[in-house]
C-alpha cells in the first residue's frame, strides 16, 4: 500500500504539473509578498488595495527586469560576430597549452621521433577534364563554364503572418503560465486568512494547536527564507554589477542580473552565471586580465555571501542538510523541469516542517534535516563497534575546541560506555566487538591526552585484543612516561590528589579519566587501585603530601555498598586529607546526584560528574591557597 500510495503521488505530481506548477509559484510568491502587504495594511489601506498595490509593484519590477535582460541580450547577439577572432585565438592558445602538450608528452613517452610522423596526404590532382552538365551539382548552372549558386526564392509576403504566428505560439505558454500565476497570486493574498482556516479544518480541526503551530512554522520559515534570499541575491547582483562595470566588462548589468536570478537555483546557479560571464570576458578581452578579474570577483562575492551573510540571515532557519537540498533539486527538476529546480528548496522545507510536527512522518526529519541522526554517545559507540577510532578522534577534537575534557567524558565517553554495557548485559555484543570497543577507547584517550609519549607506535593488534581493563591499560600508558608512581615520590605537603576506584572495570576506567581530567588542570592527580590500598606505603613517600582523595564509582551497583568501608580505610592511612566522592549517574537504575536522597554521607563532599569533580578539586585548592 505504501508503494502504491507513493506511486500515485508521483503520478499526480508529474501528470498535474501544468496545474500544480503555477499554483506552487503563486503560493511561494505570496509568501514573498506577504510582508509588503502587511506593511501596506499598516498604512491604512484595505486588504484589496494593499494586495493589488503589492502585486502591481512586483509585476512592474519583474517586467522591468525582463525588458532589461531582453534588451541586453539583443545587443549582445548583434555584437557576437565581433568576438569570433578573440574566441578562436584563445581557443588555439588553450589547445597549445593542453592538448598539444599532452600529445607531445605522449610522443616523447613513446619515443616517436617527429621525423617519423606521417606527412599529410597530398590532395588528389584536380582533373583537367571538363565537367559535363550532367555531373554539375544541383542548383549550379552557368553557360560560361563557371558554376554560380542560384539565388533562393523570395519569401512570399503572406508568410510573414506565419512567422508572427510561430513567434506568438512560442511565447504563449510562458505568458499563459505567468497570467495563471498572477491571478492565483491575487486570490491567495486576498483570501489568506480563509485559506489558512480551511487548511486547519482539513489538516486537523481536532487538534487546532498542533495544526496552527505547523502552519505558522512553515509560513514563518518559508517567508524568512524567501525574503532573506531575495535580499541577498539582490545585493550580490548589485555588487557584481558595480564590480564588473568597474573592471570594464560590457553588458555588466546583464551578467549581474543573470547571477541574481540563477542564484535562486541552489549551489550551482551562481556558478553557471560565472561561467557565462567569464567566457564572455575571454571573448571580449584580447588578454587574460579581464578573465581573471571576472572569475575572482564571482568567487570572492559568492564566498562572502554564502559563508558569512547567508548563515547569519537564514542559515539556521531552514534546517535542511546540503545533501537533501541537492537530491531535492534533482528530484523536483526531474518532475517539473527548470521551475522545479527553483522551487525545490521551499518544497523540501515544507516536508521537513511537516515531519517535525507529525510523529508518523518524523522520518522526514532524519532524511532531510541537518541535525545529526545519532547522538554523540551513539556515534562514539557505533564508530567504536566498527573500529573507526580515527573518526572518533576527529569528532572529539572538534568537541574539545569548545568544551573541556571533563565535559567530553560526561557527555560522550561515559554514556557511550554505558551503551556498551547495556549490550554486554543483554548478550548482544560479540567478543570481537568488545575487543574493538576496548581498542578504540584506548586509542582515542591516548590520542587526546598529553600523557603518552609522542611518536610512540601503536601496539600490535594481538596485544591490544588482550586488554581487559581499560583503566589499567590507560594508566600503564601514563606510567611509561611518568614512572611507576606516576610522578616523583618526594613532593611538597598537600600537593597530591589520589583517585581510588571501587573495584569494577568501569570504576577503573572512570578513575583513570578523572586523573586525566585533573592533570589537564595542572593538579598532581594519581590513580590508585584497591590492591594498592592494602599494600605498604612506598619508601620515601610522605602521607602529608596527599591533600585530596576521590572515591570513584562509574555506575550504580553493588560495589558502592563498600564505599564506606574503603573510605574508612583511607582515612586511617590519610587522616588529614579531604575526601570527595565521584558517583556518576548511570542509565541502569537510580540516579545518584550530589545532595540528593541517596547522599553519600561518609565523605566531605559528593560530586556526580567529572565537571563537578573538577570544579570541586580546583575550588578546594584555591580556598586553601587564599586561607594560607
Amino acid at each position: 500500500m505504501r508503494i502504491l500510495a507513493t506511486t500515485a503521488i508521483l503520478a499526480i505530481l508529474y501528470l498535474g504539473r501544468d496545474i500544480l506548477v503555477p499554483v506552487t509559484l503563486a503560493v511561494i510568491l505570496s509568501l514573498l509578498i506577504a510582508p509588503l502587504v502587511h506593511r501596506l495594511r499598516g498604512f491604512g489601506l484595505t486588504q484589496t488595495f494593499a494586495v493589488l498595490t503589492a502585486v502591481l509593484a512586483v509585476t512592474l519590477a519583474f517586467l522591468a527586469i525582463a525588458l532589461m535582460i531582453g534588451s541586453q541580450l539583443v545587443r549582445l547577439a548583434g555584437k557576437l560576430p565581433q568576438y569570433e577572432t578573440a574566441i578562436e585565438r584563445k581557443t588555439q592558445v588553450l589547445r597549445d597549452m593542453t592538448i598539444n602538450r599532452v600529445d607531445a608528452w605522449i610522443a616523447d613517452a613513446g619515443r616517436r621521433p617527429a621525423s617519423r610522423t606521417a606527412p599529410p596526404r597530398d590532395l588528389a590532382p584536380a582533373s583537367t577534364e571538363p565537367v559535363s552538365a550532367a555531373a554539375e551539382p544541383s542548383g549550379m548552372a552557368d553557360t560560361s563554364g563557371i558554376a554560380t549558386p542560384l539565388k533562393p526564392p523570395a519569401i512570399p509576403a503572406g508568410n510573414s503572418v506565419d512567422v508572427i504566428g510561430k513567434v506568438l505560439k512560442s511565447i504563449w505558454v510562458p505568458l499563459e503560465t505567468a497570467g495563471t500565476v498572477l491571478v492565483v497570486l491575487i486570490f491567495v493574498l486576498l483570501e489568506h486568512d480563509a485559506l489558512r482556516d480551511r487548511l486547519i479544518r482539513i489538516a486537523g480541526s481536532s487538534d487546532i494547536r498542533s495544526t496552527t503551530n505547523l502552519i505558522n512554522d512553515a509560513g514563518d520559515r518559508l517567508s524568512r527564507f524567501f525574503v532573506s534570499q531575495f535580499q541577498v541575491n539582490l545585493a550580490v547582483g548589485a555588487v557584481l554589477w558595480i564590480g564588473l562595470a568597474a573592471a570594464g566588462l560590457p553588458h555588466a548589468l546583464l551578467w549581474a542580473a543573470m547571477a541574481c536570478v540563477l542564484r535562486f537555483v541552489p549551489y550551482v546557479g551562481v556558478w553557471i552565471a560565472a561561467l557565462f560571464s567569464t567566457l564572455f570576458a575571454a571573448a571580449f578581452d584580447p588578454g587574460w586580465s579581464l578573465v581573471i578579474i571576472t572569475g575572482a570577483l564571482f568567487v570572492v562575492v559568492e564566498l562572502i555571501a554564502g559563508q558569512l551573510v547567508e548563515p547569519q540571515l537564514f542559515g539556521h532557519t531552514t534546517g535542511l542538510s546540503p545533501l537533501s537540498v541537492i537530491i531535492a533539486a534533482i528530484f523536483w527538476s526531474w518532475l517539473w523541469g527548470p521551475i522545479g529546480l527553483i522551487v525545490s528548496t521551499p518544497l523540501t522545507l515544507c516536508l521537513l516542517v511537516v515531519g517535525r510536527h507529525t510523529k508518523t512522518l518524523d522520518i522526514l526529519v532524519i532524511l532531510l534535516g541537518d541535525q545529526p541522526a545519532l547522538t554523540m554517545p551513539q556515534r562514539f559507540y557505533q564508530r567504536a563497534l566498527s573500529g573507526d577510532a580515527i573518526d572518533i578522534i576527529a569528532s572529539a577534537r572538534v568537541f574539545l575546541k569548545r568544551g573541556s575534557f571533563a565535559s567530553y567524558c560526561d557527555v560522550v565517553l561515559m554514556p557511550a560506555m554505558q551503551l556498551a554495557l547495556l549490550d554486554f548485559l543483554a548478550g548482544s555484543i560479540t567478543k570481537d566487538q568488545q575487543f574493538r570497543v576496548r581498542n578504540a577507547v584506548v586509542e582515542v584517550i591516548g590520542a587526546l591526552g598529553s600523557h603518552t609519549r609522542p611518536g610512540r607506535r601503536r601496539r600490535h593488534r594481538s596485544s591490544v585484543l588482550e586488554i581487559e581493563n581499560l583503566g589499567r591499560e590507560l594508566r600503564r600508558q601514563r606510567e611509561r612516561v611518568s614512572g611507576k608512581y606516576q610522578g616523583p615520590i618526594k613532593v611538597p605537603d598537600g600537593s597530591v590528589t589520589l583517585c581510588l576506584g571501587l573495584g569494577s572495570l568501569a570504576d577503573d576506567l572512570a578513575t583513570e579519566l578523572l586523573v586525566r581530567v585533573l592533570r589537564e588542570q595542572g593538579l598532581d592527580a594519581r590513580h590508585m587501585s584497591l590492591e594498592e590500598l592494602n599494600a605498604p606505603i612506598p619508601e620515601g613517600a610522605n602521607p602529608a603530601s596527599v591533600a585530596l582523595v576521590f572515591i570513584v564509582s562509574a555506575l550504580p551497583g553493588d560495589e558502592r555498598e563498600q564505599g564506606a568501608v574503603v573510605t574508612a580505610k583511607m582515612r586511617s592511612r590519610l587522616p588529614n586529607a579531604f575526601y570527595l566522592s565521584l558517583y556518576l549517574r548511570g542509565v541502569l537504575g537510580a540516579t545518584q546526584a550530589s545532595g540528593g536522597a541517596n547522599r553519600v554521607d561518609y565523605v566531605d563532599q559528593a560530586t556526580a560528574s567529572f565537571r563537578e569533580a573538577e570544579r570541586a578539586g580546583l575550588e578546594w585548592y584555591r580556598n586553601r591557597k587564599e586561607a594560607s
